[in-house]
């Protein structure tokens, strides 16, 4: 899905600007210092990411852009009033409606007459005896034919003065025109140049994979980590600790004498 076209690129160039990005993208892919690798974005996105940022890539080509659009437009206008200028030489030539119509006209209805004469002449004819007129109505649809025919010569020789006359005064397509082919390759070129793919460049060398920066622990385990209080290690974890011994403290009863020492 795109992104809104940006607002200085008109929509019926999007083409354009989308075949150019396509055609950076293989150039880059068929060269190996350049080519995308596994740690590295695809073609499909850089090409998202330079949709979404069309804005700022046709911003760099804004010069060459804006004479293609003055070109094309001038093109447009002159065409417009090439095409506006016939139609006026056309109807202000004196009759040119009226004998339009009369080359029209005139084969359809001479050609109408002529054969409905013919069969009506011809039917007259198988009569027994036939009447007078027939011979007349006969050589009457004969002349009727005749001048269809004539309408017809004219109406061709009318409409190929036309096409002639349009094809010299018709303003040279916009696609055969030398300026405009040259207007639109210099923003082709520059676009690429300063856009496309200074872009693509960029956004390959901003994806820069990190490596760990010490040594990963091992897989399937937790690793064990020691930790040392003050003035207290921790013990040994093959040699078993002793157990605490205890003595019982070392009491003497008072010196008692004889009744020499009793109160009297």
């Amino acid at each position: 899905m795109h992104m809104n076209v940006a607002p200085h690129l008109l929509t019926e160039d999007r083409a354009e600007f989308e075949r150019l990005l396509d055609e950076a993208l293989r150039t880059a892919h068929d060269q190996p210092e350049t080519a995308p690798r596994e740690d590295r974005f695809t073609n499909a996105q850089l090409r998202e990411m330079a949709l979404n940022a069309t804005a700022l890539i046709t911003a760099a080509a804004a010069v060459e852009y804006d004479r293609f659009l003055k070109v094309r437009e001038q093109l447009r206008a002159a065409r417009a009033a090439g095409v506006s200028g016939t139609g006026e030489a056309l109807s202000e030539e004196g009759g040119a409606g009226f004998v339009a119509i009369v080359t029209v006209l005139l084969p359809i209805l001479a050609g109408t007459a002529g054969v409905l004469l013919l069969l009506v002449g011809a039917v007259l004819k198988m009569l027994d005896p036939p009447p007078a007129f027939a011979d007349t109505l006969l050589t009457a649809g004969l002349i009727f034919g005749a001048v269809a025919a004539a309408g017809l010569l004219c109406a061709a020789a009318g409409l190929l003065v036309t096409a002639l006359r349009n094809g010299a005064t018709e303003v040279p397509a916009e696609s055969e025109d030398p300026e405009l082919a040259r207007a639109r390759e210099a923003w082709g070129r520059a676009l690429t140049d300063r856009g496309i793919l200074p872009f693509l460049d960029e956004a390959r060398a901003a994806y820069t994979p990190r490596e760990p920066s010490g040594p990963r622990p091992p897989t399937g385990r937790i690793p064990k980590v020691g930790y040392t209080g003050p003035d207290f290690t921790s013990p040994s974890e093959d040699t078993p600790s002793p157990r605490p011994s205890f003595s019982s403290p070392d009491f003497t009863s008072p010196d008692f004498g004889g009744p020499e020492h009793l109160p009297e």
